[in-house]
C-alpha cells in the first residue's frame, strides 16, 4: 500500500525538515505550508517516526472522497475500507477541519458522522481521548482522511522529564542547529541551557542515537502494523557512534542544570555533556577545537520588563567576542534588537518561526574572529 506522508513542521522549518528527510534517503519530497509530503508505504511511516529529529508529527494520508452533503459523507464514510487501517478493539477520535469553499462547514455534524461510521461499521470505540486519531480535512468538497502515526509530538523523545519555563521542543532545536551547519562532528555549548534541550540533542546527533528510541508511536496499535517488522527495522538501526566530543551547558539557575543533568542521564549521554552553574559573563571557551555556541535567551511576554535582557545580551555578547574566537554563534529570539545588543556580526536571517504564541528568529555568525 502506497499512500501520501505528511511530514509536519512548524510554519518556517519546513525546507530544514526536506534537507533531513533527503538525508535520510526518503525520495520525491515537495515542500508545502507546515511540512514536507512523499509517497511511501508504512515502513517508510515507521522509519520516519523512529529517525527524524525534525518531524513534529507523521500522517499517513489514507484516502479522499468527495462529499457535498451531511447524508453524502454519511455513505461514503460507511463504505470507507476502515479495517485495513484501524482496529476495532483500539479506540478512536475524528478531528475535522473544513473550509468555506465546501458545501459541508459544520465541523462537529461531520466530525459526528465520521465517528458513527467508524464505530458501526468497524465496531472500534469512540473516546475523546484516544491516541488514534483520525483527521478529516474537507476542502472544496473533498474529504481528505489521514491519520496520525505518531501519538503524542515527536519533541517528546521519551527522557526530558524536567523542563524550565518556555522550553524549546526538541524538534525546534534539532532544526537550528542544522541551519547552524551543525552535523555532530564538533562540541556544542549552549550557555542559558535551561533543562539541556541544545546540549543533549547535539550530543544525541554525535552520537547517532535515534530520536524515537525511548518511545511508542500510535502507528503499533493500527491495524497495518508488523510487529516483526517494526523490530527488525530497530534491530538493524545503526549502533550509537563513539566521540571525543563533551558538550557542554551552563544556567545561573542551579535548578536549571539540575534537571539538565536528570535528563541527560535518561538520554544516555550523561557521559558526555558538563552542566554547570554560571553566568553569562562568566563562560569561557572549553579546551579542544571551537564549534557552535546556541542559546535560546530569555525574551518576549515570558520576561515582561525587557530593559534588563539588553544589558543580558550585551554581556553574553562581549564574552563571546573575547573568549570565543573560531566558534561559530546561533540565537534563538523573538527580538531583534535583543540579538542586535550582543554587537555581534550576524548573517542575514532566514524566516521566523512560530514558537509559543510568538514568532522567533535564529540569528547566526561565521566562526568568530
Amino acid at each position: 500500500m502506497t499512500f501520501e506522508i505528511f511530514l509536519m513542521a512548524p510554519p518556517g522549518l519546513e525546507q530544514t525538515l526536506a534537507a533531513e528527510a533527503a538525508a535520510a534517503e526518503f525520495a520525491d519530497l515537495t515542500v508545502v505550508p507546515g511540512g514536507v509530503i512523499f509517497q511511501g508505504g508504512w515502513p517508510d511511516v515507521w522509519r520516519a517516526n523512529l529517525t527524524l529529529r525534525g518531524a513534529g508529527r507523521v500522517l499517513a494520508r489514507i484516502g479522499e472522497f468527495r462529499a457535498f452533503h451531511l447524508a453524502q459523507l454519511d455513505k461514503r464514510s460507511r463504505k470507507f475500507p476502515w479495517g485495513d487501517i484501524l482496529r476495532a478493539d483500539i479506540p478512536v477520535r475524528v478531528e475535522v477541519a473544513t473550509n468555506r469553499k465546501s458545501k459541508i462547514y459544520h465541523a462537529g455534524a461531520a466530525q459526528e458522522r465520521i465517528e458513527r461510521a467508524i464505530a458501526e461499521e468497524l465496531g472500534a470505540p469512540i473516546d475523546p481521548k484516544a491516541e488514534i486519531v483520525v483527521r478529516a480535512r474537507i476542502d472544496d468538497n473533498m474529504v481528505g482522511l489521514s491519520v496520525d502515526t505518531s501519538g503524542g509530538l515527536l519533541h517528546k523523545r521519551g527522557h526530558k522529564q524536567a523542563v524550565g519555563k518556555a522550553p524549546l521542543r526538541e524538534t525546534m532545536a534539532a532544526m537550528f542547529l542544522a541551519q547552524c551547519g551543525y552535523d555532530g562532528s564538533e562540541p556544542v555549548l549552549d550557555p542559558m541551557c535551561g533543562s539541556g534541550t541544545f546540549v543533549i540533542e547535539a550530543a544525541e546527533i554525535a552520537t547517532g542515537l535515534l530520536p524515537g528510541r525511548a518511545r511508542s508511536f500510535a502507528f503499533e496499535r493500527l491495524a497495518s502494523f508488523d510487529a516483526d517488522a517494526w523490530a527488525e527495522m530497530k534491530a538493524d538501526a545503526p549502533a550509537p557512534r563513539a566521540t571525543d566530543l563533551r558538550f557542554h551547558g551552563s544556567d545561573r539557575d542551579a535548578g536549571s542544570f539540575a534537571a539538565a543533568r536528570e535528563n541527560a542521564e535518561r538520554a544516555g549521554v550523561a557521559d558526555l555533556v558538563d552542566f554547570q552553574k554560571r553566568a553569562v559573563s562568566e563562560i569561557t571557551a572549553p579546551d579542544g577545537p571551537p564549534g557552535l555556541v546556541i542559546v535560546n535567551p530569555p525574551y518576549g511576554i515570558r520576561v515582561g520588563n525587557k530593559k534588563p535582557l539588553y544589558g543580558l545580551h550585551g554581556a553574553l555578547g562581549a564574552a563571546l567576542k573575547d573568549r570565543f574566537a573560531g566558534w561559530r554563534v546561533g540565537i534563538v529570539t523573538s527580538e531583534a534588537s535583543l540579538a542586535q545588543a550582543t554587537g555581534l556580526p550576524f548573517l542575514p536571517t532566514g524566516h521566523p518561526v512560530a514558537h509559543g504564541g510568538l514568532r522567533v528568529t535564529l540569528f547566526r555568525t561565521d566562526p568568530l574572529p
